[in-house]
């Protein structure tokens, strides 16, 4: 990825390099596969539950370090996902702003912020704060929202998923206006803002990159094809991502957006164990289509994993052309 280059930016490049010259079709696929390898991007993260803030910082120092590591992230929940709710889990915004101030080449990041959790205006403030913090190294992520336990237990609606996912679209669009323009206005179904003012503007300009969670096919896959530069699906088997990756790019016809333009990211959780096996599995998403990969990593956090997953998963993926 060339200095600064957006997750899109790295897209489009491929693509304007595949339209370069008049090729056949069975070239240009072999031309395109052989550009994706080479525009993969790989990343780490660290859900904040049942961990401490120190052995987390620990990882993201180091993974700083390693420049094949080009991207961390937290989640955004209020309590430990699982079958243990009562455990410790730090509130994911306030986590990033500090890690972002304690690293200086990571790409930064929550996959991805709880849209029902914060009023957009309230969350581009902080996107805002977060990106001139990190000196202009943010990935907006943003999903929805779905954990009913979490909205019961701190009182915080949980509207319906249509009505959900509408509202993420209304959101996107209110956190863009406010990172771009002065005072915006709008009138919605779902938010109504009046001359609502985000100074400072991020760094990143136009915008820090939207990075947008979720499977929809009908609804959030539209939303992703109008605002995501980076499309992210938290897991599953890789001919289900390679399906709904297919559908986004239905979308993005439906809207007249470039499908290149939208990185295809997905998580995958190391196995310590085995890293030769979590080399495979994200060997086997590389070939349906991954192009940002974030590898998750589970406390307690070994000592150096974050060198071990870089030796032993992404040095050798690398080597063979991604």
């Amino acid at each position: 990825m060339l200095p600064s280059e957006r997750p899109s930016e790295r897209a489009a490049r491929a693509t304007h390099l595949a339209r370069a010259s008049p090729v056949t079709q069975s070239e240009r696929e072999r031309e395109m596969e052989a550009r994706a390898k080479r525009l993969v991007s790989f990343g780490v993260k660290t859900a904040p539950q049942h961990t401490t803030y120190d052995d987390m910082l620990r990882v993201w120092r180091e993974a700083d370090e390693i420049p094949e590591i080009e991207h961390a992230w937290l989640f955004d929940h209020f309590m430990p996902l699982g079958a243990d709710p009562t455990g410790p889990c730090l509130e994911g915004w306030s986590t990033l702003a500090a890690f972002a101030a304690l690293t200086q080449r990571l790409r930064v990041g929550l996959m991805v912020t709880g849209n029902t959790y914060r009023h957009p205006t309230v969350l581009a403030n902080i996107g805002a704060t977060v990106d001139i913090i990190s000196r202009g190294r943010l990935d907006f992520g943003i999903g929805a929202g779905w954990n009913e336990l979490e909205h019961q237990s701190y009182g915080i609606p949980l509207p319906p998923t249509g009505d959900r996912i509408r509202a993420l679209g209304e959101a996107c669009e209110i956190i863009r206006r406010m990172w771009t323009e002065e005072a915006p206005s709008f009138e919605g179904r779902y938010y109504q803002i009046r001359e609502a003012r985000c100074e400072p503007k991020p760094i990143q300009k136009p915008y820090p990159p939207f990075v947008i969670g979720g499977g929809g096919e009908k609804l959030t896959l539209r939303i992703v094809a109008q605002y995501a530069d980076v499309w992210n699906m938290a897991g599953g088997a890789a001919e289900e991502f390679a399906r709904k990756s297919a559908i986004l790019d239905e979308h993005c016809a439906a809207v007249g957006r470039d499908p290149a333009a939208i990185a295809r990211s997905i998580q995958t959780l190391v196995d310590y164990d085995d890293l030769a096996a979590t080399r495979d599995r994200a060997r086997d998403y590389l070939n349906a289509g991954v192009n940002h990969l974030v590898l998750s990593l589970r406390h307690p956090y070994p000592e150096g994993i974050a060198a071990r997953v870089a030796s032993e998963v992404i040095r050798p993926l690398k080597s063979e052309g991604w």
